[in-house]
């Protein structure tokens, strides 16, 4: 089986170094140009060859015709008769150089001639114009032989033509004009040869100090090793150089940041990028794993600069979708709340037990049976509050915990009396967690200082619409965080813990929006949060 000539190549090409390829490269450059260099010299030849011979041609005939001798033998003169028209002719021939004379009657028939086997012949031709009576150049083919002539018509003194001239040369071979411009054509290639390997080791030297001393193939491996690697990873990859111009993307980064397919070589401003997004690409980052909500995702960033002793390149960024991790982190904090409530209570039931056991041993029993039901009472109502609103178990569950928590904190924590809320499948459950203890935290830090805390929850169920109010009596939102309070990483607590803060109200509305609702605030008397899902 033998190799393919494209294959052939190929593996020719992987063999040699840049430099030999460069060099093969620009041979084949100087062969073409000296190709039509050659072809150019010798249609330039043929033509200085027609321009200057048919001059001297026309001269010579003009010269010979105009001969008074020659005027006065012609007109009765025929072939192979006398000698002084021959020897004009040969005379005209020697003296100008010229490859033939040919000396006829006025119809066109040899008289005399440098080759005797024309003689009695014909030398009119179509396209000549010496039948008319003026002078005519061209060239004819004779013999197989390729002839440049001159014909010029013999005049008498009343102005008639009684004869004519004709003059010539033939046209030199190819090989002919080969070795007349082989010399200066041989020094032009010696030249273009010398300076086109100088300036392929040259230019391969330099192009080998930009690619770090890698061949064209190590560089087509590493490239598709890079697209490999760059496709293949779960997480998005962005560079970003330092005018803000997207250089690099793969598909991850497009679907996370919702960019087009044909963002790179765009700058962000172009892209219409979000604030927050273009920010988190752009500047220094302080701390690992920023947090951005985008769309209705929750997207973790890092970004790395990428410098070099001369230059600024900009960063790379990478980040991945931490949506669902970020709820199931949620929903981890409600139970790790809840079993650290649940542990307290253990503790605060264990001093019970201790109390009840005090008073039976000093005999007190009418204290005992007060005491018993003081906590029975306070404990009973707050079941029966959540309960009777409330038939999703896992609310009811999670309500019960935060007013343990809430009285934990001296906060006053009530459910409305016209609070309502059935049963429903997991997810909702699940989601309703999410909402209902994110506001409910939130509430509680922002009573943290208040004198008289209090916390009012409303859970209302129409139609599979759940709309859940919570209402404090704080100091309310800033003005200026209103807009911010739901589209960002925005807290005005303390965002240096680990995973940062601000994201459960993103979350919460993420997820609001989810079921086809949303999530806003107003203030009145604090901040009242009013949450709206679909069953």
């Amino acid at each position: 089986m033998g190799i393919k000539p494209s294959r052939l190549s190929t593996v020719f090409a992987q063999r040699l170094s840049l430099a030999g390829q460069y060099l093969i490269l620009q041979l084949l450059i100087i062969a073409v140009v000296l190709a039509g260099v050659v072809a150019v010299s010798l249609t330039q030849s043929t033509n200085n060859f027609e321009k200057v011979e048919g001059r001297r041609s026309l001269s010579a005939a003009e010269s010979l015709a105009a001969n008074p001798l020659l005027r006065v033998l012609i007109p009765n003169a025929a072939p192979e008769m006398g000698s002084a028209l021959p020897a004009m002719a040969e005379t005209t021939r020697s003296t100008s150089g010229l490859q033939f004379v040919v000396l006829a009657d006025r119809y066109g028939t040899v008289i005399t001639s440098t080759f005797p086997d024309d003689v009695g012949t014909s030398i009119l031709h179509p396209e000549s114009q010496v039948a008319q009576g003026r002078g005519w150049t061209g060239d004819i083919t004779r013999n197989g032989e390729h002839v440049l002539i001159a014909q010029v018509p013999v005049l008498n003194d009343e102005g008639s033509m009684v004869g004519i001239v004709s003059a010539g040369q033939s046209y030199p071979s190819t090989r002919e004009l080969i070795q007349e411009i082989a010399p200066s054509a041989l020094i032009t290639l010696v030249i273009a040869v010398a300076l086109g390997a100088i300036g392929s080791v040259l230019l391969s030297r330099r192009v080998k100090h930009q690619t770090r001393g890698m061949e064209p193939r190590e560089i087509a491996e590493l490239f598709e090793h890079r697209e490999a690697l760059l496709h293949g990873v779960k997480e998005g990859i962005i560079s970003v150089s330092p005018d803000s111009r997207v250089m690099l993307a793969n598909d991850i980064a497009i679907e996370l940041l919702q960019l087009p397919l044909d963002c790179v070589g765009q700058t962000l401003t172009e892209l219409d990028v979000a604030p927050q997004v273009s920010r988190a690409l752009t500047t220094q980052q302080q701390q690992p794993d920023r947090q951005f909500l985008i769309g209705e995702r929750v997207v973790v960033f890092n970004r790395m600069p990428v410098k070099t002793a001369r230059k600024d390149h900009g960063s790379v960024t990478t980040f991945r979708d931490r949506t669902e991790l970020t709820l199931l982190e949620q929903e981890l904090g409600d139970s790790k709340a809840t079993a650290d409530m649940l542990r307290s209570q253990t503790h605060e039931f264990a001093n019970h037990l201790h109390a009840i056991s005090g008073l039976i041993q000093l005999q007190e029993y009418d204290e005992v049976i007060g005491f018993i039901d003081g906590v029975s009472f306070s404990r009973s109502k707050v079941f029966e509050d959540v309960t009777a609103h409330i038939a999703e178990p896992t609310i009811a569950a999670l309500l019960i915990a935060k007013a343990s928590v809430a009285t934990e904190r001296g906060i006053k924590f009530e459910v409305s009396s016209d609070s309502r809320l059935e049963r429903g499948d997991e997810q909702i459950a699940r989601d309703l967690t999410t909402v209902i203890g994110n506001l409910l935290d939130n509430a509680m830090d922002a009573l943290a200082e208040v004198p008289e805390p209090k916390i009012e929850l409303s859970i209302q169920e129409i139609d599979e619409i759940v709309t859940v109010k919570v209402t404090d009596n704080g100091a309310g939102i800033a003005d200026e965080a209103m807009k911010e309070i739901f589209t960002q990483g925005f807290s005005t607590k303390d965002t240096t813990v680990s995973g940062g803060r601000g994201f459960g109200l993103a979350l919460s509305r993420l997820v609001c929006r989810r079921r086809q609702g949303d999530i806003t605030v107003v203030n009145d008397r604090g901040a009242q949060f009013t949450a709206t899902l679909r069953k």
